[in-house]
């Protein structure tokens, strides 16, 4: 079996971290580059950075504040918010993030995601899926932080931009994002079995079981913020409950203080 992963999440606004319910209702969780140096020493297997406000800005992610978080970290670093263009990718690239994550520009051009996997290979290319579950079960497609509803299937856009090029997918349910009452294991399950990548199962994210439901339901890693910003988790609990369930984690951790 692969070893699952765990990546805390730098959700930031005006250069700071932040987290909510849902996608609003927004409060400071700290300092993106301290908290980047914390998760790297207390065993997170990637660190994600994701400049929540740019695309609603209509703006290019932070690159110094990215610059200065990578210099923090010997772990794969994602980045994404306001890429709008190949050469914002590779923007990114160059300051230090190993994947850029593409969300709405995507979806707008979904040959973006071609052009981005081209400069170091589909592994650079993170498709980021943000839905919402429709009435008859289905789920959308939302853009712009969550704001606007697509009208695309979320696992038909899924199977679309990994043939376009993306060889990972970030999946957030929008309805359990810092609910704390779990990840959304229909919409994992679905994305997961839809295509032949790698599948990061985001929001919800409450107890160390939840964790391991994600992994079950067929997610290769998973990520959350607000249990690991305010203290309420460690990601060596995470682990170490995750193990318990019989999936293989990376050990040892350097800092589980």
């Amino acid at each position: 079996m692969l070893t699952r992963r765990i990546i805390p999440c730098l959700d930031v606004k005006d250069g700071r971290v932040v987290k909510g319910v849902r996608f609003v209702e927004l409060r400071d969780a700290g300092d993106p580059v301290e908290q980047a140096r914390a998760y790297g020493r207390a065993g997170a297997d990637e660190v994600c950075f994701l400049d929540i406000s740019a695309s609603l800005e209509k703006r290019g992610t932070l690159v110094a504040l990215v610059e200065r978080v990578a210099r923090e970290l010997a772990i794969p670093f994602a980045v994404g918010g306001g890429v709008r263009t190949v050469a914002d990718a590779e923007a990114l690239l160059r300051a230090g993030a190993d994947k850029v994550s593409l969300n709405t520009a995507a979806l707008a051009d979904p040959a973006l995601l071609t052009g981005v996997a081209r400069l170091t290979g589909s592994q650079s290319a993170l498709v980021a899926i943000d839905a919402k579950r429709r009435p008859d079960g289905s789920y959308e497609v939302y853009s712009h932080g969550g704001t606007r509803p697509t009208g695309r299937d979320a696992v038909a856009w899924a199977r679309e931009a990994v043939d376009r090029g993306a060889g990972e997918i970030l999946l957030t349910s929008i309805d359990r994002d810092g609910t704390g009452a779990g990840f959304e294991l229909e919409l994992t399950s679905a994305i997961a079995r839809a295509v032949p990548v790698p599948v990061i199962a985001s929001g919800g994210a409450g107890t160390p079981g939840h964790f391991a439901d994600a992994f079950g339901a067929g997610a290769s890693a998973a990520l959350a913020a607000t249990v690991f910003h305010f203290g309420s988790l460690s990601v060596a609990s995470v682990k170490e409950a995750c193990a318990g369930r019989g999936f293989p984690m990376r050990w040892p951790l350097e800092d589980v203080a």
